[in-house]
Formats: structure tokens, C-alpha cells, sequence
């Protein structure tokens, strides 16, 4: 309910700026045919786009403008024609002006690359306009910027594999129209959460695409939250990263967006998360030893499990300009956790605990929170996000993530925290217990706990302090010290002991109960007793099998 009346009043809103526009929706319409008819943009007698050299990091400095044709300018402008050039284009406005964000990112440039050109595409007449016709603009102001680097490439010592085009929001696609009409191929394109109004679904003409440019990496980071989509959803680039899973993103509250509402300022609220790209991108920048990593999975539910804190195969990159080119047959969909502010950088975990549970044969929702202990800090109580219920007898896979490095970690404290008195908690508490038979009481076993680092892909076993308890129940926390570095040793179970003990000490009640009926068959000579132990290994699941080896471990990376 709440996501659809926030909906209606974003497209009231919306309506409201797009009344009385007759121009069809999506990227072509009228001036697409126009296109057609003449194979060129239709241009006035005063230009449009202009693009500006930015000479100093000062805001107030006016630069210095390019124009096609005019070589005197590049001479005096101090046009470097061998150095990187980056073109930075804006895109829809409802201010007329540029925005701060805009200095920002061109001062970060100039920081990080001191010999680079850096070109501000500034095409606010066509971007400040209702969104339908700033869309169909785009399209010409993408001609336009193609037009500039033919121009360029005409002098000696330019070339397109130097130029990097970031394009944020509606500027992302204007990016792309240029990169497909220019004469070759851009080197690089950068889109900061595109726009997905009016471009999500269309054909990779129409929008930003790998095509391109030679790479083509995209930030997501308003793809759908609190019941909108400003940026596009959809992967349109080589590599696609979803930092917070592309929606929900640290230190832009709900509250920011009701309050706007009601002071009339719903437009400006909107930036918070459709900004972030950009304030991404400039970390990246300048704070080049704090990069943020981000890890190839299919999509943001099995990332928030934990599963995919994978480098292997190429299968982690860094976020914003340290982005490292990777050019697959298909699109490659990244994510990762950030902080709220600068540097954005946090560090991952992916925690894998098995939980016993011999006497419960319903759903238990545990809520665990684990707190961990390094040599350089140690971390607050972090949650453990259960996605999905809790498997029993089962590997659960988690995700946490601290803000702080916390060295090398030494020890784990897990807590089941006890159920408070909330309506919710209260019915998921009688949810459980309904569930369960009635003499079964609300206790799990684990033994070790396994972490793997996202940053540095180090592996751990940590055991429990106490081998002889190893339960829990709400309201009680368990301690486990780290016994190993990595996961699996064969022969051996996790936490030292001999596998057969190990084996004996947490055989669950069924399997006792077929090995004594196994062996009452032996004892009527209905098995050979050499047969015994094969038949019991190919009877009894694959559990009992792994008990017996030592080698509780499953396939999950």
C-alpha cells in the first residue's frame, strides 16, 4: 500500500511537468523521423550543445570552449592531444543549471589524471525542458559529441581509444548515442545510473548498450526503491554493478522521501539515491587506496545470502574509474555493501554455519546476530539476515559486512537474541511453535563456523569453545576460537577430532535406527557381513556418508 501511493504521487508529479507535451513517448518520435528523412540532425542557427574545457578546478572559472572547425581554440585552450580525454555529460534538468555534483566529479578528474583533457558537454537548453522532448534531445546532443571526437580525430596524436565519455543518468544514453555514431570506437563509456524512464526494455539502439564503446561499465543505484524506478534496471553494459543491490542505499532515508513530499521538494529527495553513482564514482578516484569491490552473482537475493564472494575467474572487480576492462560474450551483474558516505569502502564476509537440530522437525526462525573479534578492531553486533528460513541439518549461507578493517580475526561470538514484544516477533514466535511437535524445545547445535573474505579471499574455521556444548536457544550465545586456516582437511573433522568420533558423537536417531536394522539382517544371514557396510553407504543418504569421511563440505563458493 505504501509503495503505491508513493508510486501515484511520483506520477503526479511527473505528469504534472510532462501536461500538454504532444511529443510520442520514447527515445525517437517526431525528431527520430526527422533523422530519417535528412541522415543528419537537424541543427540551428545557435548551437545547442556546447562543450567546455575545464581549465581550472575552480567552479567560478568559465573554461574554455570548443568549437568544430575552429583549430585556434584547441591551440589556446592548450588541447592535449595525446593525453586521456574525458567528456562529462549531465542530463535531465529541472534547474537550468549545472549542479555541484557536476565541479565535483570534474575536480576528481583533474586530481586523479593531471594531463587529461576534461570536456563538460553542456547541453542544458535541450535538458531543461519536460522530460519526453529532453529524451528525444538526447539524441542529438549524442550526434553532436560524435560529431566533436570525428573532428578531433582528424588531428594527429588524438585517438578514440583515449576517450572515456561518463554520462550520468539521461547523459548515460547520450553517451551511447554518441558512441554509436561516431566514426570508430570509443574507448571507454561510464554510465552512473542511467535514466529507465522511457529506456528500459527498448532496442540497444535506442539506449546505452555494450556496443557502444570498446567497454561499457554501468553504476545502478536507484533501480527500484520505495516503490519507484528512476534509474533503469535492466544490465545495458559489459560489467553492471548494483551497489545495495541497485536500490536501497545507505544514508538516504525513508523519512528524507516523506518529508519531501510534504514540503513539495519531491524532485530534490529523488537525488539522494540517483546521485550516489556519481558520489561512487568519485570516491573511486580519490581514494584510490580504498577501492570498493564488487562480486559477479546472478542477482541480489543469492548475493545477500552470501554465495557469491567469488574471485575467482575474474569474478570480483573494482567499482567506478578502477574498473578493470573485462569484455564477456554476456553481461556481467556485480554487487556489493557500502557505507553511507566517503570512502564507501566496507569489507565482506561470507559466513557458512551448519545447524543441528535432532529434536525439531518444524520451521525455527532464529534471529543470530555474531560479533567478531580482530587484531586491529572489533566489529558492533552485526544481524544475520536470514533471506530465506533456516535449513536444519543444513549449511546456511550468510553475508555480513563491516565498515572497519578488523585485521585478522581471531574469535566469534554468535547470539540467538530472545524474542521481544513485538507484534511481529510475537507471531513469528507462534508460528514457530505451532509448527513444531509439542515436546520439542527451540534448540539448535553448531559446532564451527567458516568465513571467507571477500577482499582478501582468505578462508577460516573457527570451532566451538566448548566441543561438549555446542547448543543454543534464545537467549544464549555460543563462543568459537579460530582452529584452522581454511576450511577442510581430509580424514579430520572440522574442529580436530577424528572423523569416526565426530561421526558417532552427532549420528541422528534414524540412522541408528537402520544400522540396527541392518544388523539384525546380518544376524538372520540375510546380508554376508562384508556387504554390510557397502549396502549402509549406498542405503543411508550422502549425509552419513560425509559424517563417517570427515568431509562435511558443501559445493557452495
Amino acid at each position: 500500500m505504501r509503495n503505491s501511493v508513493l508510486l501515484l504521487c511520483f506520477w503526479s508529479i511527473y505528469c504534472c511537468f510532462a501536461a500538454g507535451n504532444s511529443t510520442p513517448f520514447g527515445p525517437q518520435g517526431q525528431l527520430e523521423d526527422e533523422l530519417h528523412k535528412s541522415k543528419e540532425v537537424q541543427t540551428t542557427a545557435k548551437p545547442s550543445v556546447h562543450f567546455i574545457l575545464r581549465t581550472s578546478k575552480d567552479p567560478e572559472h568559465e573554461g574554455c570552449y570548443l568549437s568544430i572547425g575552429r583549430n585556434e581554440q584547441l591551440e589556446d585552450c592548450s588541447f592535449n592531444m595525446t593525453a586521456k580525454t574525458f567528456f562529462v555529460i549531465h542530463g535531465w534538468t529541472t534547474g537550468g543549471m549545472f549542479h555541484d555534483w557536476l565541479y565535483t566529479l570534474v575536480s576528481a578528474l583533474q586530481t586523479r589524471e593531471k594531463d587529461a583533457n576534461v570536456v563538460v558537454v553542456d547541453w542544458i537548453p535541450l535538458a531543461h525542458q519536460l522530460y519526453t522532448d529532453a529524451v528525444n534531445n538526447s539524441r542529438v546532443v549524442g550526434h553532436s559529441v560524435a560529431k566533436m571526437l570525428d573532428w578531433l580525430q582528424e588531428k594527429d596524436g588524438f585517438s578514440l581509444e583515449n576517450v572515456h565519455l561518463i554520462g550520468y543518468s539521461l547523459g548515460a544514453h547520450v553517451a551511447g548515442y554518441a558512441g554509436n555514431f561516431v566514426k570508430g570506437t570509443v574507448g571507454r563509456i561510464t554510465g552512473l545510473d542511467p535514466a529507465g524512464p522511457m529506456f528500459e526494455g527498448v532496442d540497444i539502439d535506442k539506449r546505452l548498450s555494450p556496443d557502444d564503446a570498446d567497454f561499457v561499465d554501468v553504476l545502478h543505484t536507484y533501480t527500484r526503491s520505495f516503490g519507484l524506478s528512476i534509474g533503469i534496471q535492466m544490465p545495458v553494459g559489459h560489467i553492471d554493478i548494483y551497489p545495495n543491490g541497485g536500490d536501497f542505499q545507505p544514508g538516504c532515508e525513508f523519512s528524507d522521501i516523506l518529508a519531501s513530499i510534504a514540503y513539495g521538494t519531491f524532485p530534490e529527495a529523488l537525488k539522494c539515491e540517483h546521485e550516489r553513482a556519481i558520489d561512487l564514482f568519485v570516491d573511486s578516484l580519490v581514494n584510490e587506496d580504498k577501492p570498493s569491490f564488487a562480486f559477479q552473482c546472478t542477482d541480489s537475493k543469492r548475493f545477500k545470502k552470501g554465495i557469491c564472494l567469488s574471485c575467482r575467474k575474474n569474478r570480483c572487480n573494482s567499482i567506478g574509474y578502477n574498473t578493470k576492462k573485462r569484455r564477456n560474450k554476456r553481461n556481467t551483474k556485480m554487487y556489493l555493501k557500502t557505507r553511507a558516505g566517503m570512502p564507501f569502502r566496507v569489507y565482506h564476509y561470507q559466513m557458512k554455519i551448519h545447524v543441528f537440530s535432532y529434536e525439531n522437525r518444524g520451521n525455527i526462525e532464529p534471529t543470530f546476530y555474531v560479533t567478531l573479534y580482530g587484531t586491529n578492531a572489533d566489529s558492533p553486533i552485526l544481524p544475520l539476515e536470514i533471506v530465506e528460513q533456516i535449513g536444519l541439518n543444513a549449511t546456511n549461507t550468510f553475508l555480513v559486512y563491516t565498515e572497519e578493517d578488523l585485521g585478522d580475526l581471531l574469535k566469534i561470538k554468535l547470539t540467538w537474541e530472545k524474542t521481544s514484544q513485538s507484534w511481529y516477533n510475537l507471531w513469528k514466535e507462534l508460528r514457530s511453535y505451532l509448527s513444531q511437535p509439542s515436546s520439542s524445545a527451540q534448540e539448535l547445535h553448531i559446532r564451527r563456523i567458516r568465513i571467507k573474505s571477500g577482499e582478501t579471499q582468505q578462508k577460516l574455521t573457527f570451532c566451538v569453545e566448548d566441543p561438549e556444548n555446542n547448543s543454543i536457544s534464545p537467549g544464549q550465545e555460543l563462543w568459537f576460537h579460530k582452529c584452522r586456516d581454511g576450511w577442510r582437511v581430509k580424514g579430520e573433522s572440522r574442529c580436530g577430532l577424528p572423523a569416526s568420533s565426530v561421526a558417532e558423537s552427532f549420528r541422528p536417531v534414524w540412522v541408528q535406527s537402520l544400522e540396527t536394522f541392518l544388523n539384525y539382517k546380518w544376524f538372520l544371514g540375510i546380508y554376508p557381513r562384508w556387504l554390510l557396510r557397502k549396502r549402509l553407504f549406498i542405503s543411508v543418504p550422502q549425509v552419513l556418508v560425509r559424517y563417517e569421511e570427515g568431509a562435511w563440505e558443501d559445493s557452495v563458493e
